[in-house]
């Protein structure tokens, strides 16, 4: 499932932040002073790359700790206003209003969970995603790049295919006279969008056919004089483009054209239908590729040039783990609107516990085959072998922001929740998330006309001290989540009440409680004596310091098991 865990994609989005920042330093070394004045230009579009060659002409201390630390406090503001993203106009609020008026750093905005700021992070995150290809820049200057089109004509295939796919579903089902009975209606009681719609649907209907079903649908219009009747039939006929005609009619052109298409073609697809249309579509955009539009162009371009940018970010969150196979292209992503999972976060947890190296999970370190037999068989789990994912020092300072959400932020129920056997505190870091998952339908002028609850969750991915990590994550399903407003405060509360029962398990220093209990190893079997073996095995708790062992096939016979050798070929190492 893909669920909305709010404010958790802020944990993602800090990394790639802080990942950018990274290799920005590694490229911007090798620059001498005055290229690094040229990119720190304040009109460069990328900020991120802007702020890195000013921090490194300024001669300040070149370490990636420095480089990493001076990155989080960076100040951003905190205030609402409308974004362009994700193909509209949106805005976002902040959870505790008295953020508002404020700039912070990415040290208090991930302490407190700041939605705002973190808006802005994506938005420079995508920027410099945007900008780092030179070509870019000029592309949206010049009214003259030959790129503009090829961007102009993807946008709108895609776009138009959307509409395209709206219709039809409408109207797949319906027969001709179905189809039509719901245009006509839509018409309304005037003549002129009637007979619009009824020329392009019935293109070879002659004048008494078009009277007839006119006064059947409009009897009001017999008042009209026959030259005026004859001059609507013969003005708003085969002559009228689909442009011309969605402006007469008011109805979509794609609407129009996709319920004569299927009038036509009754059993065509939906891949039929795309595949029929597209001069149809490109000439309904026919407006949009006018040099007079040169403004209209660029915010098309550039929402295009957005998809692209959070594909980027979706690589670079695929690479930690991220479970799926797209995003949502806007900057709510980094608020949760892409939604997440909470082993997939847990992972993730794993990877900054692990100073930025993934390291393989392993249930089983060592496998047995007929143990006491003479086809007995080990398999040794090989030793993992980390891959580095990141630079450790990133780890170091996403540790240090998260341990702030529990000393001081939205976690601090966990403050003080788990002690080593001395007394002394043990380190505990997390985020919180709160998502409430809606289906809206929204009207002309940004009128909500319905808001369906689909769930609502509250999540915590967390690490414990140096070892442990997790995600707890509450969840109501359906529409009966609106009958609740917990926050992610509700799983903090519950993990801090939950963690001084498991310390002794966790941090006792003996971890006695996890031992394992294996069979002792059975002695060679006497010649003729297989069966046995069977049975005659006691428990035994093994050392400590010796991987788990799982014994399989024990006592059998020879001839059942005895390929066990086999096994490696099967990929069991």
């Amino acid at each position: 499932a893909r669920l909305d865990l709010g404010s958790t994609g802020k944990f993602r989005t800090l990394i790639t932040y802080l990942e950018i920042i990274s290799r920005l330093r590694e490229r911007d070394l090798k620059l001498d002073h005055a290229a690094l004045q040229r990119l720190a230009n304040p009109k460069n579009p990328d900020v991120l790359g802007r702020w890195m060659a000013d921090y490194l002409g300024r001669g300040q201390d070149r370490s990636l700790p420095a480089v990493l630390n001076a990155a989080m406090a960076r100040q951003y503001s905190a205030a609402p206003e409308p974004f362009y993203t994700g193909g509209g106009v949106h805005t976002f609020i902040n959870f505790d209003k008295a953020d508002n008026t404020r700039h912070m750093d990415l040290w208090e905005a991930t302490r407190d969970s700041v939605n705002l700021v973190y808006i802005r992070v994506m938005r420079d995150i995508v920027r410099h995603y945007i900008y780092e290809n030179p070509g870019v820049r000029h592309m949206l200057e010049n009214p003259d790049d030959p790129a503009r089109q090829a961007y102009l004509m993807r946008f709108i295939d895609q776009e138009s295919r959307v509409f395209l796919a709206r219709y039809y579903h409408r109207h797949a089902r319906e027969s001709a006279a179905q189809r039509a009975q719901d245009l006509y209606g839509r018409a309304g009681r005037n003549a002129k969008r009637f007979t619009a719609v009824f020329r392009y649907l019935n293109p070879g209907a002659d004048f008494s056919a078009y009277e007839a079903a006119l006064f059947a649908r409009l009897p009001a219009a017999r008042a009209l004089k026959p030259q005026v009747l004859k001059r609507l039939y013969a003005t708003l006929g085969a002559n009228l483009d689909l442009n011309d005609l969605g402006y007469v009619t008011r109805i979509h052109p794609l609407e129009l054209w996709v319920a004569r298409y299927l009038d036509s073609h009754p059993r065509a697809s939906f891949a039929d239908a795309a595949a029929a249309s597209r001069n149809q579509r490109i000439g309904v955009y026919r407006w949009l590729l006018r040099p007079s539009r040169f403004a209209a162009q660029n915010l098309r371009i550039r929402s295009m040039l957005e998809e692209q940018a959070f594909q980027k970010v979706l690589a670079d969150w695929r690479r930690l783990g991220y479970p799926f196979d797209n995003l949502t292209p806007s900057y709510a992503t980094a608020i949760g609107a892409s939604g997440d999972r909470p082993a997939a976060l847990a992972e993730l947890m794993g990877i900054v516990m692990n100073d930025g190296r993934r390291l393989p999970t392993v249930n089983f370190t060592q496998l047995d085959f007929a143990r006491g037999t003479p086809y007995q068989t080990e398999f040794v789990h090989a030793a993992p072998r980390p891959e580095q994912l990141f630079p450790a020092p990133i780890s170091a300072v996403v540790k240090k922001a998260l341990a702030g959400v529990v000393e001081g932020g939205t976690a601090v129920r966990l403050r003080g929740a788990l002690h080593y056997p001395d007394g002394s505190p043990i380190p505990v870091g997390g985020k919180t998330g709160t998502g409430d998952n809606r289906y809206d339908r929204w009207g002309p002028g940004g009128q909500l006309l319905s808001s369906t609850v689909v769930n609502r969750t509250a999540a915590f991915v967390f690490y414990l001290g140096d070892r442990y990590y997790g995600t707890m994550v509450a969840m109501v399903p359906g529409t009966q989540a609106g009958n609740y407003g917990f926050t992610s405060a509700l799983v903090a509360q519950m993990l801090s009440k939950l963690l001084p029962q498991l310390e002794p398990l966790l941090f006792s220093g003996t971890h006695a409680a996890a031992k394992a209990v294996r069979p002792e190893p059975l002695p060679p079997p006497r010649p003729g004596a297989a069966e046995a073996a069977e049975g005659t095995t006691r428990q035994a708790a093994p050392d400590e310091d010796k991987p788990l062992q799982m014994d399989l096939g024990r006592g059998l016979p020879p001839g059942r098991g005895g390929r066990a050798g086999s096994g490696g070929a099967n990929g069991i190492k």
